[in-house]
């Protein structure tokens, strides 16, 4: 397997929701959720895409594995374009992508045994039945912490922590080479995040997987990520290696969300500059012209509101889309 093979590549990805206007159906409006995103992930790689909340993260896993239809751009999935692929003609890459989602509670169905709930990717692609579909329950169930003996419980017999195990035995069952990590640490207690981390970095060294890990944790998203992508208002404002992004962070926004980050060292707390942004976010239904930053940046000058910047290459793999930044 080539690591540097890419397998996910999106370019100029939009999702915009089309929502009601008056009883007359006039003064309709779009919410561009996602508005023109291009990156890709190779083989063996996470992907960490972190921003605040309703900044387009989710929204683009689920454009990604087509539980929503994307408004426009292209979706690449080893090599083959299934932008516009119909529901059956998806099967076969649904089998290779799989989503773990962030609500370990609303996730799992509380009128189905944990047995079935791992299986239903099974039933569903006709991988298994009978005593292989048994066996695999069980090696899954082993795979994520669990015992064998948990098949036969209910989602409310579990702690969140397992509940997540649970949803990540599933999104294996059909043996997917891609997951879409949907925020799956968020709603855990802190105790338990760094154990389901770790279980994921094992499975992935371990099964070759690839992952795309949404999240608002900036240190955790460090800790599992290869690269990370900076998200805001549905735009991506900067992309790099994971050491080179946090240490050197470009874009005004990156700056001021890596100055939030907590550091376990008083002396060094101390002494770091707190970055707190102005205002409030802009909602996507009526985004600022040119840069969407630009509002909450104290550094914007009147080119940021005259066009909005291009994702530009400033240093080696390492991504940035200011007017303000350069080589």
């Amino acid at each position: 397997m080539d690591k540097h093979e890419v397998l996910l590549e999106i370019n100029d990805l939009k999702k915009h929701f089309y929502l009601n206007g008056d009883l007359l159906g006039r003064n309709k409006s779009v919410l561009q959720a996602v508005d023109g995103v291009s990156f890709n992930i190779c083989r063996g790689e996470t992907l960490g895409l972190v921003g605040e909340s309703g900044c387009g993260k989710t929204t683009i896993g689920r454009t990604i594995i087509k539980l929503y239809e994307p408004t426009a751009g292209q979706i690449f999935f080893a090599g083959e374009d299934i932008t516009n692929l119909k529901p059956k003609d998806m099967l076969p890459y649904r089998k290779r992508m799989q989503m773990i989602f962030q609500d370990p509670y609303a996730s799992l169905n509380v009128r189905m045994t944990v047995g079935d709930i791992i299986a239903e990717p099974l039933d569903i692609h006709m991988v298994a039945t009978g005593k292989e579909r048994q066996d695999r329950i069980k090696y899954l169930l082993n795979q994520v912490g669990l015992n064998s003996e948990h098949a036969n419980r209910y989602p409310h017999e579990f702690s969140g922590g397992q509940r997540q195990r649970i949803g990540i035995a599933r999104a294996l069952a059909v043996n997917p080479e891609f997951i879409i990590c949907d925020e799956p640490i968020s709603a855990l207690d802190v105790s338990i995040q760094a154990q389901v981390v770790n279980l994921m970095e094992d499975l992935q060294n371990k099964l070759g997987l690839t992952y795309l890990f949404i999240a608002h944790d900036l240190s955790m998203v460090k800790h599992i990520s290869h690269r990370v992508g900076v998200m805001y208002l549905g735009k991506l404002v900067e992309l790099g290696e994971s050491d080179e992004l946090y240490k050197n962070p470009l874009h005004p926004y990156t700056t001021a969300l890596m100055s939030a980050i907590p550091v376990p060292d008083p002396k060094v707390s101390k002494n770091k500059q707190r970055i707190v942004l102005e205002g409030d976010v802009p909602s996507p239904i009526n985004p600022p012209s040119g840069c969407r930053f630009r509002t909450r940046c104290r550094f914007a000058k009147d080119i940021c509101a005259d066009s909005d910047p291009p994702l530009r290459e400033i240093g080696h793999k390492h991504f940035v889309a200011c007017h303000l930044v350069t080589n």
